[in-house]
């Protein structure tokens, strides 16, 4: 009862900031900023629309684009239909259904962790939709991550609701702290942060949703490792040299050799969360890409 009480209080004091779109029966709560060229942003795991947006990003890229951020499904305001496996191509063609309801067919798409996984299946499934991508902090090769199994137990059947209506917000709450050091180490979790709503995060919604990705994680790059080389468009990868939670030697470092054109930025000094702690490197990391696409739009011309 109390955690119910406080997953609502979550939503009332945080309610949606954004529109709402219904595709295939699934609603989709995102926000809408700027105007030009639009670039798609794609929260990772656990996280929400107030991710890109307290961290500085969406200002930024909204100075010079029409930037759309969705709360993927699950998460934030987002539905997350039980009766759907959530793998990135199913994520991917909610997005792209979202995307051409609101009059968008060529876009740049900027995945963060997880995301990354969806925009890396929405260029392989819809090229005509995605003219650049920007993978960051991603994980795209499977390796044995044997902390996955207990990240992934909230999402079992009735076991797992169980632990997310009584125990799992109770032990998110007492482990949040040194959670938030492992994402941002080597750096300290920057004040901006503070803005972001940890009690929306830790609903037992959205830690179902959270349970069912860390599930999904390995299984989806077993099924995403050999397709990588079909990418044709311009692509940056960037991640943060000091990343606790993902190897960027056998993730980005290994994208970066398998796809040609791709060009690789590793941040010094960074972690997982570098759209927080390196919010201008990505912005370059998205300038670059737009750049690369309008030279092969106009030299295809």
């Amino acid at each position: 009862m109390i955690n119910r009480y406080l997953a609502k209080k979550a939503e009332r004091d945080n309610p949606p900031a954004g529109r709402f779109i219904e595709v295939n029966g699934v609603r989709l709560h995102y926000v809408e900023h700027g105007t030009g060229d639009p670039v798609v942003l794609l929260h990772g795991n656990g996280s929400m629309i107030q991710d890109f947006e307290c961290g500085g990003l969406v200002g930024l890229v909204a100075k010079d684009h029409r930037v759309i951020v969705f709360d993927r499904p699950g998460f934030g305001h987002s539905d997350r239909p039980r009766s759907v496996v959530w793998t990135p191509d199913a994520q991917a063609e909610l997005i792209e259904g979202a995307l051409g309801r609101i009059g968008v067919s060529n876009a740049i798409v900027l995945g963060h962790s997880w995301g990354a996984s969806v925009a890396a299946a929405m260029a392989l499934k819809y090229p005509a939709l995605v003219r650049g991508l920007v993978l960051a902090s991603g994980y795209y090769y499977p390796t044995v991550k044997p902390e996955v199994v207990a990240m992934a137990a909230p999402a079992l059947p009735i076991v797992g609701d169980v632990l997310r209506y009584t125990l799992s917000p109770l032990l998110s709450r007492l482990t949040w702290p040194l959670m938030m050091s492992k994402i941002f180490g080597p750096r300290s979790v920057p004040e901006k942060f503070e803005a972001f709503p940890k009690e929306m995060a830790l609903r037992p919604s959205q830690i179902r949703a959270s349970a069912a990705e860390a599930a999904l994680m390995i299984p989806d790059a077993f099924m995403l490792r050999g397709r990588y080389a079909d990418l044709k468009m311009p692509i940056v990868i960037i991640a943060g040299e000091q990343d606790k939670l993902i190897d960027i030697d056998t993730q980005s470092a290994r994208l970066h050799a398998d796809v040609a054109q791709s060009s690789f930025r590793r941040i010094a000094g960074h972690g997982h969360m570098i759209q927080q702690t390196a919010t201008d490197q990505v912005m370059s990391a998205i300038t670059e890409v737009a750049d690369a696409s309008r030279a092969l739009a106009a030299a295809a011309e």
